[in-house]
């Protein structure tokens, strides 16, 4: 797994390890059982606080993403499909919100903004 952070955005280190993290594991390209790489390594491969690391784990923790076996290490948890596909559309409906305002500012109908969807829609 290949972690890239940005000290140049507003969003904390730790939040931005666990985001990209979380989707590592949304997306499959970390399997459930897979172990992550430890705190320590992890935090000398960035060149950050192993607190920081930590922190970032400790809420993946929390958040029923990872478990963390003492001496082991932590290691991807198997994960309810429902749940997932639940958090991926309450992204996509926070996207369609901003959409929906962003039309409405500049006039553009619903008509043109399903075409629009339609058309990149097949495009993939």
């Amino acid at each position: 797994m290949n972690l890239i952070i940005s000290n140049n955005i507003e969003v904390p280190i730790y939040e931005q390890i666990k985001r990209k993290i979380k989707n590592a594991i949304n997306t499959g390209e970390l399997k459930e059982t897979e172990a992550l790489p430890s705190v320590r390594n992890l935090a000398k491969d960035l060149r950050i606080s192993v607190l920081t690391v930590k922190r970032a784990y400790d809420e993946l923790e929390q958040e029923g993403y990872i478990k963390t076996v003492q001496g082991k290490g932590s290691f991807v948890i198997p994960r309810n499909k429902e749940l997932i596909k639940e958090e991926q559309i309450k992204i996509i409906e926070e996207h369609i919100d901003k959409i929906i305002k962003i039309a409405k500012i500049t006039d553009i109908s619903l008509e043109e903004i399903i075409d629009l969807f339609k058309f990149l829609y097949k495009e993939d």
